[in-house]
């Protein structure tokens, strides 16, 4: 189950010209220090939705905030950057409205299976076309699933957000307390509406057959299960962004922090997927040019604990490349430091290894807890 924090219903004013967000409603949700599993960059995809008449369903996982351009019509309307379904109607003259079951659906595939914390159905720019309210329901269903086999009537889906009331032009949050692990959502807006942006915040909870089978894999890795634990800053980009799939693409799809005016040095702790032989290294930085790190040494750590032994000594980075390291003795533990000097940025770290064999059964047997 869930609670919205805070709880944002009714319309939003009419758009008056000027900065679409100026009267945007948010807050600050607990949930958002988790990684997207609907991120696009994971693999998260919209499979399927019983309409979307004015705005296609894929516009629910841009990653970036929803534009609003009040002169962008065709030729069925408004042309919304969001997932809009048409208006709903009764069955006849005498019943003109919308039963109160009647409702729009989309299905979203979770780009990493994992444990959900936290939901935003956002409905920016959605002023008075926002749907009354809306629910959230998630299943766990092996392998790659058709829209078809997901809606079968043996398929077991479980409510994370209930019916909820929302408003227009704002972000609801919702936090889930639900121990499970899923890899599928069904998104319901009743009885119709747009929605601008769907965020999934929650653990990545893999799958430790698939990881048996690689043996030797990025320990770090977002869609692997490792996660940020904390980092010293976070002004330009999140931290998280350095253990996202694939290569950064542009500078900020890395981590950069802010220009340090002490003697300090900034940093990022990693959890890793679970307790880990480390034997090689990758830290890159690239597209970061004149902001890359100028040095980085890397720690580990046993799970829970902060004596921290150097694994790599300060190394002198350069700009706008990757950096290849093979360890001398694997290094074994459960969490990571990253300490970079003075400031600067890393677009990406890759620890590679296998995980320990006390690491496996920890991992299968959490994955077991939460149904997998």
């Amino acid at each position: 189950m869930s609670t919205g924090i805070p709880s944002f219903t009714g319309d939003a004013s009419p758009f008056g010209g000027g900065d679409p967000y100026a009267d945007y409603r948010t807050a600050d949700f607990p949930f958002t220090q988790y990684a997207d599993l609907a991120d696009r960059r994971l693999g998260a995809g919209v499979v399927a939705a019983n309409d979307e008449f004015f705005a296609e369903r894929e516009n629910l996982l841009k990653p970036e905030p929803a534009e609003f351009d009040p002169e962008h019509f065709g030729h069925k309307g408004k042309i919304m950057d969001g997932w809009e379904t048409r208006r709903r109607r009764g069955v006849s003259a005498q019943q003109p409205h919308p039963t109160q079951d009647d409702h729009d659906w989309a299905l979203v595939r979770l780009g990493a299976p994992g444990v959900v914390r936290g939901i935003v159905v956002d409905t920016a720019h959605f002023r008075g076309n926002y749907p009354q309210a809306v629910s959230v329901e998630a299943t766990s269903v092996a392998g790659s699933p058709s829209p078809e086999e997901l809606l079968a009537d043996d398929v077991k889906w479980t409510t994370l957000v209930p019916r909820t009331a929302v408003g227009g032009h704002a972000a609801n949050g919702f936090v889930v307390d639900v121990e499970q692990r899923f890899t599928h959502l069904r998104v319901n807006q009743h009885p119709d509406g747009g929605i601008a942006r769907l965020r999934v915040y929650g653990e990545v909870a893999p799958d430790p057959r698939w990881l048996a089978v690689l043996g030797t894999f990025d320990l770090a890795a977002l869609e692997n299960g490792g996660q940020v634990e904390d980092a010293s800053d976070r002004f330009y980009s999140p931290a998280t962004n350095t253990i996202q799939p694939g290569r950064s693409r542009k500078m900020d799809d890395g981590w950069e922090t802010r220009r340090r005016r002490d003697k300090g040095n900034d940093w990022i702790r990693y959890q890793l997927v679970a307790e880990s032989e480390i034997r090689a290294v990758e830290i890159d930085t690239a597209y970061l040019k004149g902001n890359s790190a100028g040095w980085a040494a890397l720690s580990v750590a046993a799970e829970g604990s902060e004596d921290w032994t150097e694994i790599l000594p300060r190394t002198r980075l350069q700009p706008d490349t990757n950096h290849r390291f093979v360890l001398d003795t694997p290094a074994v533990g459960s969490r990571i430091r990253i300490d970079i000097y003075p400031d600067g940025g890393i677009s990406r770290l890759r620890l590679f290894g296998s995980l320990t064999e006390s690491g496996a059964a920890r991992l299968t047997a959490r994955h077991q807890e939460l149904g997998g």
